[in-house]
Parts: structure tokens; sequence; C-alpha cells
């Protein structure tokens, strides 16, 4: 069975870090790129991060550049996203989504393995 779950939300000052995971089982998550979305209450799904399936390419949101680190380890089927300086507009339900994708760059949409989703929450 094909699972991909996402970890490591909570709630954390402004300023402060945290740490997302998403583990893949039932594939095989190297030969995916993987993006990171979010989708705050009334708003649209936002992409805020993608890592290519080798991890010579990434993209990040300019709303989180220098700010946010995607990271992957394909021996454990597992992406990673870093994220510090929070700021309150980080507030977000976090996705990641996972596309057979075998460029150096990261696709332009088509995700079509989905979480189910991580609350980020960003408040004092």
């Amino acid at each position: 069975q094909l699972q991909f779950v996402e970890s490591g939300g909570g709630l954390v000052q402004p300023g402060g870090s945290l740490g997302l995971s998403c583990a893949a089982s039932g594939f095989a998550l190297g030969y995916y790129a993987v993006g990171w979305f979010r989708q705050a209450p009334g708003k649209g799904r936002e992409e805020v991060s993608c890592i290519s399936s080798n991890a010579e390419g990434s993209y990040y949101a300019d709303s989180v550049k220098g700010r946010f680190t995607i990271s992957r380890d394909n021996a454990n089927n597992t992406v990673y996203l870093q994220m510090n300086s929070l700021k309150p507009e980080d507030t977000a339900v976090y996705y990641c989504g996972a596309i057979m994708w075998h460029e150096t760059s990261c696709p332009r949409g088509g995700y079509y393995y989905w979480g189910q989703g991580t609350q980020v929450t960003v408040s004092s």
C-alpha cells in the first residue's frame, strides 16, 4: 500500500524553528521529485519548496527563501523541510507531494501522491 505521511508540525512562536518530515512507504521515493506545499485558511494551496529526485535541483518560493531548507534521504525514503525564522504568515497545513521525475530541475506541477498534511501554527 502506497503511503506518504507528514510529521513534525506543531505550535511555535514567531522566530522559532520546526522540522517537517515526509516519509514514503510502498514506493521508492528516490525516483520522485518531492514538493512541500501549504494551505492557509481561506487560501489556495501554495508550493513552498521542491527537491529533485537526485537532490541536485531545488526550488523555494520567494516567501520562504533564506528561511526554509529542503533535503532528502533516499535510503530512508524521507524528505525534510527545515523551517527557521518562522512568521505568523507561515501558519498553514503543510503537505508533501510526489511525482516520478528524472530531471535535475523541479517539475512545475503534476504531483499525484499526497500526504494527509500536518498543521504548523506560528503564534505568540
